[in-house]
């Protein structure tokens, strides 16, 4: 890996980071998850299995009664009893210490056709946002079309949280990054990094070159 020198720019704030700032601002806030009740986790991935308390007891080995106590709280199991509990559930141990993702209960799916993405251009860069009807997401997708052909247009690293995975669908790109070396990258070439290291990204061939770019939101 070689480190490359910053461009003798004035560091400001570039147009991307603004979208990403927009992207997130537009989501819902973010829910603290609540403290998880062992017994309550137990009891609902019992009957997510359409176990009785008998049934699931012999699936662990273990007496109706210790699962009963167990499931309302009366007790607090061994870390052999957790084992015998996650095998008779065909789960891992951290699995039963683990609330249901949301996403697994809510399905959630958006589809962009061509065109009808939300637009936002700047000066280097012309932006699609793709699934914009999704709030809270955690990653943003857009199109781009790359309109910069140097580094100057710029005026700095393009900086953010998250990270970052590009994907060339037209023409040839310039990936400049603030510790390596400039890479050309052609259809069909991809990029992933942390966004936190300054990085631009340039056309190098005779038309604006287009790139599918995903960003981190979490």
């Amino acid at each position: 890996m070689t480190r490359q020198s910053e461009p003798k720019m004035p560091a400001k704030s570039a147009d991307q980071t603004r979208i990403i700032r927009i992207a997130r601002e537009s989501g819902e806030a973010a829910e603290l998850p609540e403290p998880l009740n062992l017994g309550e986790r137990v009891r609902e991935l019992r009957k997510a299995k359409g176990w009785t308390l008998e049934q699931a007891a012999v699936q662990a080995g273990l007496a109706r009664s210790t699962l009963s106590k167990i499931e309302n709280g009366q007790m607090s199991p061994t870390y052999e009893a957790l084992k015998k509990l996650a095998e008779g559930l065909a789960i891992s141990v951290p699995q039963l210490f683990t609330p249901p993702s949301k996403a697994q209960v809510t399905g959630r799916m958006a589809v962009t056709r061509v065109g009808e993405g939300q637009a936002q251009a700047t000066v280097t860069y012309e932006h699609e946002l793709l699934a914009g009807a999704l709030r809270a997401k955690q990653m943003l997708p857009y199109r781009a079309r790359i309109r910069a052909r140097t580094l100057e247009e710029f005026g700095g690293w393009v900086r953010h949280d998250g990270e970052e995975f590009l994907y060339v669908l037209t023409g040839v790109i310039r990936l400049y990054s603030e510790f390596y070396e400039p890479v050309d990258l052609r259809r069909g070439d991809s990029a992933y990094y942390d966004a936190t290291m300054g990085h631009n990204v340039i056309s190098i061939s005779e038309e604006d070159a287009t790139i599918l770019w995903v960003t981190s939101l979490v």
